[in-house]
């Protein structure tokens, strides 16, 4: 654990730019959304209200806490709870995004080499993954059929059977660019026979683009989006406007590296790090990851093109294909029963005890341990969940609370109160510091 931040601090969401951006205009925006952003970012999901609002009450002690407390010495402590969101909480993502990468590497892939690519398509055809998400999975399909044919032309066993692990993302470094595009984690080669695999010869990306070519159009073309004089077309281009990247081969022994790879699959779709947000002029300023551009959105125009980036209830985002899919993972499991495979390395523990807790996650992304005593540096444990309106109401008045962290009513959707004619809106959070959020609770108490 560094020096620097020995002891956990809950985080304090509402003074965060993505929060006070969401908190002010999230309401304003589903008002205006199909006059003006419904021609560009697709038709108003009811859904995105709904995350907004979920995201809104992520870390606030007024929805609910876990009281935790140490035995040692008496230390007694309230955790708030966390909304659990995809692609709209930075927080709950962020500890998403180390899960999946834990259990990928040590549940689904294996002690074999892995290679990561991106498949992207061309502009003329992003649009209508934009007004048609059920695409994407057509797409991510597309993707492994193509990399299936040529995996299995490099690796010409007759029983090969190759394994992917694909990710659909829509954002690249501005997110009002729709760029719908994949992330493919593969072996490096194919399986065959019992436990055997053997390794690719070097790519020729120019090949498995044609082939991904191939498969996308004519998907497209099966359903009914695009017509044959479109594809005449675009064969006269110079350059498809289809790209395949291949990076690195990546070593079973190179455990951090393919371990940081599994959770850039499910990457949040912007950085808090490089969003400025200013309320008194409503704006967004948004700088890209090489430092080099910036952009400035209106605070509705951002959240409306953040909003295309997130799934819908359920969506799937990651699918696992051929060796490393659900059903051959399963038929695996039931017949290493009686006939195990030593060549491949399988995870030492079951599925329910590699499950990450709460306190696992933080402790990693933070390095430090939320259940570690601030005072005695003893291991605390949770006490009880306060769900009850009136016990949540009691217990905060008790610590000073109940008034401290409170979101201020939203007024994005009230008339703006200009300074001067060529003014914009005015600030519409309280003219307070950031001391000023907190009150102090008990001693006895820390939150």
């Amino acid at each position: 654990m560094p020096e620097a931040c020995p002891v956990y601090r809950p985080r304090k969401p509402h003074l965060t730019p993505h929060y006070q951006c969401v908190q002010d205009h999230f309401e304003m925006l589903e008002q205006v959304y199909p006059e003006r952003f419904q021609k560009r970012y697709g038709f108003w999901r009811p859904y995105l209200k709904e995350v907004m609002v979920r995201y809104l009450e992520c870390g606030d002690f007024h929805n609910g806490f876990a009281r935790i407390r140490c035995d040692a010495c008496g230390t007694e402590r309230a955790l708030a709870f966390s909304c659990k969101r995809r692609y709209v909480c930075p927080s709950c993502h962020q500890k998403r995004v180390v899960e999946f990468g834990e259990w990928l590497c040590s549940h689904v892939l294996k002690a074999v080499p892995h290679r990561h690519f991106v498949l992207s398509v061309p502009k003329i055809l992003r649009r209508f993954f934009l007004r048609d998400r059920k695409l994407l999975a057509n797409l991510s399909r597309c993707a492994w059929e193509a990399l299936k044919a040529f995996l299995q032309a490099a690796v010409p066993e007759p029983d090969s059977c190759p394994g992917a692990v694909i990710t659909t993302m829509t954002f690249g470094d501005f997110p009002d660019r729709f760029h719908p595009h994949l992330h493919v984690l593969a072996p490096d080669g194919a399986f065959y026979g019992k436990g055997l695999f053997r390794v690719a010869p070097k790519f020729h990306l120019k090949e498995l683009e044609k082939i991904f070519r191939y498969k996308v159009l004519k998907m497209l073309r099966a359903k009914g989006k695009i017509t044959e004089e479109l594809i005449r077309i675009m064969d006269r281009w110079r350059h498809s406007g289809f790209n395949v990247y291949c990076g690195p081969r990546i070593h079973p022994r190179e455990k951090k590296a393919m371990e940081n790879l599994a959770a850039y699959l499910i990457r949040s779709s912007f950085s808090q790090q490089r969003m400025e947000y200013l309320p008194e002029e409503a704006k967004v300023r948004y700088e890209s990851k090489n430092g080099k551009d910036k952009k400035s959105y209106h605070a509705l125009e951002w959240l409306a093109a953040m909003g295309t980036h997130v799934p819908d209830r359920g969506q799937q985002c990651v699918r696992y294909y051929g060796f490393l899919s659900n059903s051959a993972r399963g038929r695996r499991r039931k017949k290493e029963e009686h006939d195990p495979i030593p060549t491949v390395l399988e995870p030492e523990i079951s599925s329910e005890q590699f499950r990450k807790n709460w306190a696992r996650l933080v402790q990693k992304v933070y390095e430090v341990d939320p259940l570690i005593c601030p005072k005695c540096a003893s291991e605390m444990r949770i006490v009880s969940f306060i769900q009850d309106p009136l016990v949540i109401r009691r217990i905060l008045e008790h610590l000073g609370l109940w008034l401290a962290n409170a979101r201020p009513i939203p007024k994005a959707h009230s008339p703006p109160v200009p300074n001067s004619p060529s003014d914009g809106f005015f600030s519409q959070l309280p003219a307070v510091e950031e001391e000023d959020y907190s009150q102090i609770p008990p001693p006895q108490w820390e939150c």
